[in-house]
């Protein structure tokens, strides 16, 4: 009988570098509310959201996926070249092939990396950060570059009511490694895809072609808040059991930016501690769907609301209705 090698990896993994890229276009309220007969005060009271960014026609997904990158590796130590594999986590990259991954691992200088894209609407930054985990105690990879970007301003109906004011661009990064200790947690995820309509495009591309018109993104509010503010707070704390920790052992608590009535509906369910610092960036981000939680983090990374050796929750979850949490230590 023939042996087959099998490799070996690392003993564990850890994110080694973040970080983001937010495009230069600001948006406040005021741009958004006379197309959708709206008000300042009735988008803040919504969704928590003062501004978002819209990226310019030179911001591409791969100009920005390229610049959160960048700033990923320079704060692990690492050079592109020992990159092993790019994952991209997008919905709004519309050539379907080649994946843009592969033209970001080429731009940065990766010495031919795997690379590849993943569709997991908001919750595909955590899909792939589990993904990279693997690929390094697996031993299929050393060094994991994880990116999730957006540009949803293109699929965003500026007159639709319910989701003009929401939706937005922009990208982060992170840079993932091999750990002495144990630093990402088991992953909690999976999807409903009974309720895939809840979140969807009005239609497909191929009707687009036929009509003219733009596929824009349209969901169903109410029962989509009422599913991620309770049912993900079961997720979260099977994500934190998995991990052998509680809520009282957390230092930050990083939900994907979905809507701040949510993310505050999760802190009271979870019974998150006052002294857990809570990413808020949706307040100037809006919803960067993949790209939230690295623009998140990078935030508070740089603010100092999050420091190296922090533990982190992660819970995301969006269209299909799919979800991810982790529990991770922050850089």
């Amino acid at each position: 009988m023939v042996t087959i090698s099998a490799p070996r990896g690392a003993d564990h993994a850890r994110i080694l570098g973040v970080g983001g890229y937010r495009p230069s276009r600001v948006i406040p309220n005021a741009e958004i509310v006379d197309a959708i007969d709206s008000s300042d005060e009735w988008i803040r009271t919504r969704s928590g959201i003062v501004e978002r960014r819209w990226a310019t026609p030179e911001e591409t997904v791969q100009m920005m996926s390229v610049a959160a990158a960048r700033k990923a590796l320079e704060r692990a130590g690492l050079e592109a070249r020992q990159i092993d594999c790019v994952i991209v986590a997008t919905v709004s990259h519309f050539i379907q092939t080649p994946s843009v991954a592969t033209t970001i691992a080429s731009e940065l200088g990766t010495e031919n990396a795997a690379a590849f894209d993943i569709s997991a609407a908001c919750a595909g930054f955590c899909h792939g950060i589990s993904m990279a985990a693997d690929f390094i105690r697996g031993g299929s990879a050393r060094h994991v570059l994880v990116i999730g970007v957006e540009r949803l301003s293109d699929l965003t109906d500026v007159t639709d009511r319910g989701t003009a004011f929401i939706f937005a661009d922009g990208a982060g990064a992170a840079v993932v490694g091999p750990s002495d200790t144990p630093a990402i947690g088991p992953v909690v995820w999976g999807s409903e895809g009974d309720r895939a309509d809840l979140i969807t495009q009005k239609a497909d591309w191929r009707d687009a072609l036929e009509s003219g018109e733009t596929p824009y993104l349209t969901m169903n509010g109410n029962p989509v808040f009422r599913w991620a503010s309770f049912a993900m707070a079961k997720i979260g704390q099977e994500a934190l059991d998995r991990a052998g920790i509680t809520a009282d052992d957390l230092d930050c608590f990083v939900p994907h930016q979905a809507n701040m009535r949510i993310i505050d509906a999760l802190a009271r369910s979870m019974k998150i501690p006052d002294h857990v610092t809570i990413a808020r960036d949706i307040a100037e981000m809006g919803n960067t769907s993949a790209a939230s939680i690295p623009l998140a983090l990078d935030r508070m990374i740089d603010e100092g609301q999050a420091k190296s050796g922090d533990v982190a929750l992660f819970i995301a979850f969006g269209a299909g209705l799919v979800y991810a949490a982790q529990v991770v230590v922050v850089p």
